[in-house]
This record gives C-alpha cells, sequence and structure tokens, in this order.
C-alpha cells in the first residue's frame, strides 16, 4: 500500500514539475525571442581567445616576424583581468565606445588570466593595456587607465584619421 501511495505521489510531483517546466519553456522561448532583438542593437566587444585572435587580429603562428592585421576595419583590444580595479573602469568605456564606433571600429577584450599565450606574446607585464590597431601600419599599446577622451582622440586620430581642431 505504502509502495503504491509513493508511487502515486512521485507521479503527480512529476507531471505537475513537467507542467511547470513546459510553461517555463514557453515563457523562455518568447524571451529569447525579445532577447535576440535586443542583442542585435546592443554593441559590445567581443571577447577573444587564442585562436579567435589569430583569425581577428593577427596570425604571428603564419607570420612570427612581421605584422600582418587580419582585418578590414581598424580594431582596438583591451587586456584585462576580472580582479583588476582599473580594468572594470576601462570596461564602460569599451562599451561605450564599441557603440559608438559600430561598423567603424571592432573592439575586443582578452582576458590574461585565459589567454596567458597572447599576454606573453605581446609582452603584457601591466593592465588594463589596449592595443590600438590601425588597418594599415603599426599597432600602439597604452597601459593603464586613461581618460574617457585620450581614447577617443586614439581612435579618431591614429584609427580612423580624423583631424580634429584644436581648441
Amino acid at each position: 500500500m505504502k509502495l503504491l501511495q509513493s508511487t502515486v505521489l512521485l507521479f503527480i510531483s512529476l507531471l505537475f514539475l513537467g507542467c511547470t517546466n513546459m510553461q517555463g519553456n514557453q515563457e523562455s522561448k518568447q524571451i529569447g525571442i525579445e532577447t535576440k532583438k535586443e542583442a542585435t542593437t546592443d554593441v559590445k566587444p567581443e571577447h577573444l581567445t587564442y585562436e579567435t585572435f589569430l583569425q581577428k587580429v593577427w596570425n604571428f603562428e603564419k607570420h612570427p616576424r612581421e605584422w600582418s592585421y587580419e582585418g578590414k576595419e581598424p580594431c582596438v583590444v583591451d587586456f584585462y583581468a576580472d580582479w583588476c580595479g582599473p580594468c572594470k573602469r576601462v570596461a564602460p568605456i569599451m562599451d561605450e565606445m564599441a557603440k559608438k564606433y559600430s561598423g567603424k571600429v571592432n573592439f575586443y577584450k582578452i582576458n590574461v588570466d585565459d589567454e596567458k599565450k597572447l599576454a606573453t606574446v605581446f609582452r603584457i607585464q601591466s593592465i588594463p593595456a589596449v592595443l590600438f590597431i590601425p588597418v594599415k601600419g603599426k599597432p600602439m599599446m597604452q597601459v593603464g587607465l586613461l581618460p574617457h577622451d585620450t581614447y577617443v582622440k586614439i581612435i579618431d586620430q591614429q584609427l580612423l584619421k580624423i583631424n580634429i581642431p584644436k581648441k
């Protein structure tokens, strides 16, 4: 008798949970659609791995002695770590810049704790370190937290070659 009661109770519990999950899945699908719409308008820097860096920025395995940028648009690469206070202050600046320069400049992030090989290749000893890469020419590294306007000035003048009149 107890076995029958336990079985019935288990069956009812599973039925209840199954219905709840089906309803939850329906809600997830609706939320997922909305999230996809939002994602297309919410531009953020792309996180790179060792492999994606080789594809999108510089394949130093293929061209170890010469700089050969792989991208079609200039880019900014933010070397950071999750525990780094100044890096946390640079992150919203990079997010804003990614939106502002969307379609003109690509923005990437590299976590130096996860991608130690890349940090070694670029001799990253202090973070944040931001690499500015024009389509043609040599990249430029800036180490430390810089003011917002400095990032804008470097992007405009060095990457996009916009002449900004002096005030």
